[in-house]
């Protein structure tokens, strides 16, 4: 059988790389004859500059220094692509896991970000690819823009449909020739109770009680940009990051779609008898965009008799709210027999899982 692999990673305890490489291993542990195919996916967050160093091994990565979201020094890199375009990740630069474990509500920054995008347009990057999931702050992108020239007391009308010039001329830089894409994994909007406070300030340690509070800071914030609507879906990504790069003139796109047609996945996905896709968490998020839902909908579409089968570390959402849920078979940390697998042991899970899944489809 023909079987393609496209997980996404398991959120803080293993690199999409490395979750296919296990599902494969375990899966030829039972059927060492198939053809696999591995396919790591991203969606903007963790992982997404290591699917874009699988689609360009000429890629070339460079180290750089700069704030991490604790105000501590972080020593990451960014990728140049071989068409002169830089990617930049911001879980690599101001991830929740760079943290340690201690959650920085009211002082997370998202600065270090945007010293990587300004250290990948000093070396010339012709155009950018900016993936912004798995934020530690939720500061509205402020420090990003900061990072990129603008003066702290002047936005002025900054944004817009010429973002470029009238940010530059409040002190940002202007947009690279190439422009800027912006991969984002959800579609929130800045404000409200969908908004980056309410739904995304939680994981981030803000208590319930302070939730107004920082989003009426991001209020007064984003009205410091009239040009720029803070209901745009993925506005507020990354703690609002989202936002602040609207407002230098970048562009949103779904991260994950757009992975997958850099990484050829529509084509890969023909002929295929079995897909196999995955993520840390199967939750309500999962079908808005998510890995698993954008993967499992080009199934459909490319390879619709071939079985879907998902590989999880915990399901809590009900399939029948997920694409091509009747014929969905999933694993999840259970399956191992040990209910912790998934964190203690990532890998030794996903190689398990691929092997029970193996005799599923047998």
């Amino acid at each position: 059988m023909r079987v393609v692999i496209a997980p996404d990673s398991l959120k803080g305890t293993a690199t999409a790389v490395d979750v296919a490489g296990a599902v494969r291993d375990g899966w030829l542990t039972e059927r060492p004859d198939d053809d696999l195919v591995l396919v790591p996916m991203a969606d903007g967050g963790e992982g997404t500059l290591d699917a874009f160093a699988v689609a360009y091994p000429d890629a070339e990565r460079v180290p750089v220094r700069v704030t991490g979201p604790d105000g501590q020094p972080v020593g990451t890199h960014w990728l140049r692509l071989p068409d002169g375009r830089a990617v930049v990740e911001l879980a690599a630069t101001s991830g929740l896991p760079l943290l340690g474990g201690v959650l920085r509500p009211e002082t997370a920054t998202s600065r270090g970000f945007g010293e990587a995008i300004a250290a990948a347009l000093d070396a010339g990057a012709t155009g950018l690819v900016l993936g912004i999931g798995g934020s530690a702050s939720t500061d509205g992108g402020r420090p990003v823009l900061e990072a990129l020239g603008l003066d702290a007391g002047d936005a002025g009308d900054a944004g817009g449909a010429d973002g470029a010039a009238s940010a530059a001329a409040g002190g940002l830089r202007p947009l690279p020739p190439g422009g800027v894409v912006v991969l984002t994994d959800v579609v929130s909007p800045l404000l409200g109770p969908t908004g980056a406070a309410a739904v995304f300030g939680p994981q981030k340690g803000v208590p319930a009680d302070r939730i107004g509070a920082v989003d009426a800071r991001l209020a007064e914030w984003a009205a410091r940009f009239p040009a720029v609507d803070p209901t745009t879906p993925g506005a507020g990504a990354a703690g609002g990051v989202g936002f602040g790069l609207l407002a230098w003139g970048a562009t949103l796109v779904p991260g994950a779609r757009a992975v997958a047609d850099l990484l050829g996945l529509p084509g890969l996905l023909g002929g295929a008898d079995v897909v196999v896709t995955g993520e840390g968490r199967f939750d309500e998020q999962s079908a808005a965009g998510k890995v698993p839902s954008v993967v499992l909908a080009l199934r459909d579409a490319h390879a619709p008799a071939a079985s879907a089968l998902l590989v999880a570390g915990e399901v809590d959402a009900p399939l029948d709210a997920f694409t091509a849920a009747a014929s969905l078979v999933v694993l999840a940390t259970q399956t191992t027999g040990e209910p912790d697998d998934a964190l203690r042991d990532p890998l030794r899970f996903a190689a398990v899982a691929g092997q029970r899944l193996a005799r599923l489809v047998g």
